[in-house]
């Protein structure tokens, strides 16, 4: 049975005159049918063979793009060419075909796309509303995402990230957890943690290469050599990413070193972005227990930083609460943390470590030929172009159409572009502009 059988049980029931023409014309039977609907017949075997080589097409495309794609992007995969069998059923009117031009991934991939049945409904609901935003009118657009929440968000969670995208970006905490209540009833799973995009109009504008250092698997005294390039390298620009999403072990020596990292690079008014910080807080609490006084204060003091950074005001009061009590000294006081971006979704950190991201800011709005110009000289000197969109709130629509036309050229000199952790919102309107033509888009997960 191949992978995408269960699809033909999907699909709505075959007229009982058609399936029993079929099952005469099978056995050799004449068919009682009047000639009136010779056409009607030939119409019905087109669409049954098209169909189902549809099937074997998408089961052979989907093996491509397991074995030959590791970390597909959404929208983005090259289009295969047509086959015979394709341009055939293409010139025959049949109108099951077109799909196959799009990689196997981006119909089917549940964690990047909607419901490949319900896409073709709720795309022009997503497409407006990314053109609301992209345009500042930010409160139409939460309208429009709350409204369609009983609708077609039943079916398609991009409109729940859509959402969770704007109240995080807007600092709507609240709203955000409210919604994030309906969501885990409604999909019976996890909802997403409050982890606030950086506010467009208060954040360092700071755009360009920003050195980045990714850690693991295990965070030992061994780390030293990799913290002191990070800081020489820091020490010249004003922006400093971390990643730790490959981290699966830690040692209090290790804690010490990265929590006086930084302690150094949170001072001088620098931006911190940080991948994969709930996941390291995890691993560090594993470490610790309750009363034992002995043990190293390291990892305690460590969690209690990382807990800052995700402004985690509540989960900080208890946990410094259990310090006090295990070691009988006054914590840390909390302090709401300036200049710090995290990346929610670790998975982008397991990717293979690259110092040569170009940091986009916050809000990309009127004019921006100064940015991009810095893009192009960056586009001259790296292969591929690794654009990290995670502290990106909102691009403006006459703004992305120029810079679109700037991604299209490099594309066509031959450089390969990636879009990292883009928000739902600005992934929405780049996949309506036609960006996954000159670029590779990885939205962040929920």
């Amino acid at each position: 049975m191949g992978i995408f059988s269960f699809l033909k049980k999907k699909d709505a029931p075959p007229d009982p005159a058609a399936a029993a023409a079929n099952s005469r014309l099978r056995g050799g039977e004449p068919s009682r049918l009047g000639l009136e609907h010779e056409a009607e017949r030939g119409r019905q075997r087109e669409i049954a063979r098209a169909t189902a080589a549809k099937i074997d097409a998408i089961e052979s495309a989907m093996a491509f793009d397991i074995f030959n794609e590791p970390e597909p992007a959404w929208g983005s995969q090259p289009r295969r060419p047509r086959t015979n069998v394709q341009i055939e059923a293409n010139a025959a009117g049949a109108d099951t075909w077109p799909v196959l031009e799009l990689a196997t991934t981006e119909l089917l991939a549940d964690d990047a796309m909607p419901d490949a049945a319900s896409a073709p409904q709720t795309a022009p609901v997503i497409e407006e509303i990314a053109i609301l935003f992209a345009n500042a009118q930010l409160q139409l657009a939460e309208q429009m995402l709350v409204d369609s929440l009983a609708g077609v968000g039943q079916s398609d969670r991009n409109v729940w990230w859509m959402l969770f995208d704007l109240y995080q970006g807007s600092g709507a905490q609240d709203a955000f957890d409210n919604v994030a209540i309906d969501y885990a009833s409604r999909f019976e799973t996890s909802p997403p943690s409050w982890n606030p995009l950086p506010h467009a109009g208060l954040v360092n504008t700071f755009a360009g290469v920003t050195p980045t250092e990714s850690f693991g698997p295990l965070l030992d005294a061994a780390i030293a050599p990799q913290l002191q390039r990070l800081l020489e390298l820091a020490a010249g620009s004003p922006a400093t990413r971390l990643e730790f999403g490959r981290v699966t072990d830690v040692t209090p020596e290790g804690c010490a070193r990265l929590l006086a990292a930084l302690s150094l690079l949170r001072g001088g008014g620098r931006e911190l972005i940080v991948a994969g910080a709930a996941e390291l807080a995890e691993t560090v609490r594993a470490t610790i227990a309750i009363g034992q006084r002995d043990a190293s204060e390291a990892p305690w003091l460590l969690l209690l930083e990382l807990l800052q950074l995700m402004n985690r005001e509540k989960d900080f009061e208890e946990t410094a609460m259990d310090y006090c009590v295990t070691y009988e000294l006054s914590p840390p006081s909390f302090e709401a943390p300036a200049n710090v971006a995290n990346v929610a979704n670790a998975a982008s950190a397991r990717a293979p470590s690259r110092s040569d991201r170009f940091m986009l800011p916050a809000l990309i709005d009127g004019p921006a030929a100064r940015l991009f110009d810095a893009i192009d000289d960056y586009a001259a000197q790296y292969q591929p172009l690794v654009l990290d969109c995670s502290r990106l709130a909102r691009i403006d629509y006459n703004a992305a159409a120029a810079w679109l036309v700037r991604l299209r050229a490099l594309a066509a000199a031959g450089k390969i572009i990636e879009l990292r952790d883009v928000n739902h919102l600005v992934a929405a309107l780049f996949r309506l502009m036609g960006y996954g033509e000159a670029a590779r888009l990885f939205p962040h997960k929920y």
